[in-house]
């Protein structure tokens, strides 16, 4: 496990500022950790067909790369959670199970979500695999229908699986799933959630998922970071943090082998005698680890310097597309227009820094398409609303995921 963390110090505000940037990666050589996962299966009846389908296909993939020393569940839910197959080694007995259930899934009526997620979670607290840190994995494409459907409870239902050391994932399918539901089930155990436009995506985002658990070495990744000189200092990403006495303590969740987990940090500072204490924890192979990190300050002119204040920027546009996305679907074009013109002025500051490792095609695409919806009030709203909060879900929790594609991990 490899951490680095440097500061920049900006006079781009009214005041003196410094960022502070603190990335943790794991080579790509390093032994990943044995999975225990429960996937929980949306069988809805919105899923009929081609949805149900690839759904099946994607999580008949998920059982063919596991090893025999990984553990996997299965529950399927529509009107009513039911856990088809207890959380079991997957070895060639296991396998066989997880396979046969599957071939047999089929439809049924409402969506009983946060049942599922109770079950799931109760499942997986019924085995003991010593080093293990147990995961959900839910695939939906709607929203709930059967027991509680309040923002509120599902908020309150993240924080207390994470609570227990549950990490939840999740990929949203298609135009109808929640996203705000999504974003407080998987946020506290410090992972985003993938949108899907529809079946022929499903692959693709699974591939993102396969890297994460596939690839996971080390778990429950956290940071405490100690300024001196500093007036105020704020986590520009979303992870779950808080203050502990005069320190800001931030959750990164798990660092998978190839990737990289890194956090943003801001705030005003006194001049040239600005200073901070980082010290950091991981879990590695059932083992925590701490260390203290040595702060390397850069001149905001170096690449490292362009990169802390173009990740500042890239969160900035994408907090304001989301936001005229939802102006746009209340039919307040005007509101939508200043949203996007302020996303599109941060894009062009990226683009002015030519900062290395970050997706400036990406967000131009998307903004084109934001473009086109405003102007001419074209394009499927609903699906290009989830579309920018699981951008900007990812974007905030971040993950760098190396460009070209998705690979089994050895």
């Amino acid at each position: 496990m490899n951490w680095t963390a440097w500061g920049v110090e900006t006079n781009a505000g009214d005041a003196p500022e410094a960022y502070l940037l603190i990335s943790g990666d794991a080579s790509g050589d390093e032994t990943r950790a044995p999975v225990m996962v429960n996937l929980l299966l949306d069988r809805s009846g919105s899923m009929k067909g081609a949805p149900l389908a690839a759904a099946v296909e994607a999580a008949q993939q998920f059982v063919e790369l596991a090893r025999p020393d990984d553990f996997m569940g299965l529950l399927w839910f529509d009107g009513v959670a039911e856990q088809v197959v207890p959380v079991v080694a997957m070895d060639t007995k296991g396998k066989e199970a997880m396979t046969a259930a599957l071939e047999q899934v089929t439809t049924g009526r409402g969506t009983a979500l946060y049942q599922a997620l109770e079950s799931g979670a109760r499942a997986l607290q019924r085995v003991l695999v010593p080093g293990r840190r147990p995961r959900v994995l839910l695939l939906t494409d709607g929203e709930p229908s059967v027991g509680p459907d309040q923002q509120d409870a599902f908020d309150t239902l993240g924080l207390k699986l994470s609570q227990q050391g549950i990490s939840v994932h999740a990929l949203g399918l298609a135009r109808h799933y929640v996203a705000e539901i999504l974003s407080a089930l998987t946020l506290p155990s410090g992972n985003a959630f993938e949108h899907v436009d529809g079946p022929e995506g499903l692959s693709e985002a699974m591939g993102a998922v396969f890297s994460h658990l596939f690839g996971t070495v080390a778990s429950q990744a956290t940071l405490k970071v100690t300024p001196t000189g500093f007036e105020s200092l704020m986590c520009c990403h979303g992870y779950p943090s808080h203050v502990e006495e005069d320190a800001l303590a931030v959750n990164l969740g798990d660092v998978s082998r190839g990737l990289s987990r890194r956090v943003l940090l801001r705030g005003r500072v006194k001049p040239s005698v600005w200073e901070a204490r980082i010290d950091t924890s991981v879990v590695e192979h059932g083992e925590q680890k701490q260390a203290a990190l040595t702060l390397e300050k850069v001149q905001w002119e170096s690449a490292r310097g362009r990169l802390m204040g173009s990740l500042n920027h890239e969160l900035e546009l994408v907090a304001a597309e989301t936001a005229a996305w939802l102006s746009l679907a209340r039919r307040d074009v005007g509101r939508a227009e200043k949203q996007l013109e302020q996303a599109e002025a941060h894009l062009r500051a990226m683009v002015t820094l030519a900062a290395e490792g970050v997706p400036v095609r990406r967000h131009l695409e998307r903004l084109a398409d934001l473009r086109v919806a405003v102007e001419k009030g074209e394009g499927d709203i609903p699906l290009l609303i989830r579309r920018a909060q699981s951008a900007k879900a990812g974007t905030h929790v971040s993950q760098v995921i190396p460009l070209g594609g998705w690979r089994q991990p050895r």
